[in-house]
């Protein structure tokens, strides 16, 4: 059995302090210290037979918990935005070495979408379940990773700034387009969005999701975006439980990954020593999807636990709040929120 949350008052404490410290719970350090009480998150293999996609799977977090989970099993489709993007994670000899020594490995497979495009997502969605289709196969994991930071404010294709519509508005739709596949898993089918902790330094952007409205900063704006990102977990989660859908979001904390390098190269290099590696930072995400019995729906994971959607005042959201978001992201996905 897989324990959810630290077993006494002491490991619970400790926890709260790692967590509540940024540097201590958010570096390698806080990894390092609660690993200890862990147990595997599921017996090697334990994903035999499953299919998971996995997007922004081109290289750090997504390639770490791409190649982790086809070495439990699983047949793993590694999305990016560009198959070109996918395919040198995808190398033969490199895919060998890591998942062969589970004893059985998963088969991989390259796709291609920019999730910020939702025609993009829409095209994707139909030929990935027609290909489905074809014999019958379910879907039994979706993990949201692909992310971006950008500079300058930009916008997607259909008009949204660009970190709203990569973290929230492609994945959301992507969701309930591969409802039907994901509906079919015969293991109960989990999606898990990785956010970031950085969304705790924002509140919800209820009035202003585009961020047109004040002088635009990239971490800022990938903050709201993943602010919004957690705090509409519980209302997915809720429209997918009677299809037998989990939704779960976390935070990897603080990893070296080729995104962190490119979007924030002065952080990195300050704190490169107390960096997670990917695979330590993907831990969560693959405890996510392969852990028995299944965490909680609807919730916010941070190395194997569930946290707090806020820690002041200030970035509390309302429940109104989160509904005037929800119906701004159906709105502009153009699909019925009552669907």
């Amino acid at each position: 059995m897989t324990s959810h949350r630290a077993t006494g008052p002491r490991e619970r404490r400790l926890d709260k302090t790692l967590d509540r410290s940024i540097v201590l719970g958010y570096t390698n350090l806080g990894y390092l210290a609660r690993r200890r009480r862990w147990g595997a998150a599921a017996p090697s293999g334990s994903l035999e037979g499953r299919r998971v996609l996995v997007t922004g799977a081109g290289s750090g977090l997504g390639e770490a918990t791409a190649l982790s989970l086809a070495a439990r099993g699983a047949t793993v489709h590694l999305l990016g935005r560009t198959t070109e993007r996918v395919e040198p994670a995808m190398e033969l000899e490199r895919i060998r070495a890591r998942v062969e020594a589970a004893g059985r490995p998963g088969r991989l497979h390259a796709e291609a979408c920019d999730v910020s495009n939702l025609d993009e997502v829409r095209w994707f969605a139909r030929r990935f379940m027609g290909r489905l289709d074809e014999d019958g196969s379910a879907l039994d994991v979706l993990v949201h990773n692909a992310g971006t930071m950008p500079a300058r404010r930009e916008t997607s294709a259909d008009g949204h700034e660009l970190t709203i519509a990569t973290h929230v508005l492609g994945p959301i739709l992507m969701t309930e387009l591969l409802r039907p596949v994901l509906r079919r898993s015969a293991h109960g089918a989990r999606v898990v969005q990785v956010s970031s902790g950085g969304m705790y330094t924002q509140p919800l952007p209820v009035d202003d999701p585009d961020y047109v409205g004040s002088t635009y900063r990239g971490p800022v704006a990938y903050a709201r975006s993943k602010r919004v990102q957690v705090e509409l977990t519980p209302l997915l989660a809720d429209r997918l439980a009677a299809d037998g859908v989990a939704v779960h979001a976390m935070h990897p904390g603080w990893a070296d990954t080729p995104g962190v390098a490119s979007s924030l190269p002065v952080f990195r290099l300050l704190t490169r020593p107390l960096l997670r590696t990917a695979e330590q930072g993907a831990d969560t995400i693959v405890w996510l999807a392969a852990s028995e019995p299944p965490p909680p729906s609807g919730m916010f994971w941070h190395d194997r636990a569930s946290r707090p959607f806020s820690y002041r005042d200030a970035t509390t959201s309302t429940d109104a709040e989160r509904a005037a978001l929800w119906d701004w992201v159906f709105t502009s996905i153009g699909v019925e929120r009552d669907h």
